[in-house]
């Protein structure tokens, strides 16, 4: 049962995957974010596979915002001199959930040890919606859409939609 703050809406969202290796049908990772959101009743209104450019991103996340309430981005939070997603998101947000990538690291901390903390994952709100980034792996993507975006996206998005005074 979900508290009386959580307004009951309907949620869309928007899968990006940031990789120059992947193509739409080796796109495990987006096509797993898809299908664990399809499985949760939210309608998938956007999806785009992009290189890892700062420019790229940024038009495909500001496309995305036009079509969804919550934008998930896979790919492109790591360490290597090509990740450039959180690059391309921080500065776009206007608030961070910084216990989103806290906690994503824990839990992932358990599962694959401490190799966890490369991970640069994070979250936040833009333009009152919800944006996620989440590492390229099918693992990481699984556990984070599963078990930290799907029990909370309507909490996330009751709070960040609101209208301002």
């Amino acid at each position: 049962m979900h508290p009386p703050h959580i307004r009951d809406m309907v949620v869309t969202a928007a899968v990006i995957t940031v990789s120059t290796t992947r193509t739409p049908e080796t796109d495990e990772s987006g096509k797993a974010i898809q299908d664990l959101l399809a499985g949760a009743g939210i309608e998938v209104t956007y999806y785009a596979l992009v290189p890892d450019r700062i420019p790229l991103i940024r038009t495909a996340l500001l496309t995305a915002l036009e079509h969804a309430g919550c934008v998930i981005l896979t790919g492109g939070t790591g360490l290597t001199p090509d990740d450039c997603t959180i690059e391309a998101v921080r500065p776009l947000l206007e608030k961070t959930m910084d216990g989103f990538g806290e906690l994503f690291r824990w839990k992932s901390f358990q599962e694959i040890g401490t190799s966890a903390y490369l991970s640069r994952a994070l979250a936040g709100i833009m333009d009152g919606k919800a944006v996620f980034c989440l590492p390229g792996s099918l693992p990481a993507v699984t556990l984070a859409t599963r078990d930290l975006i799907l029990p909370e996206i309507r909490h996330i998005l009751s709070h960040s939609s609101l209208s301002h005074p």
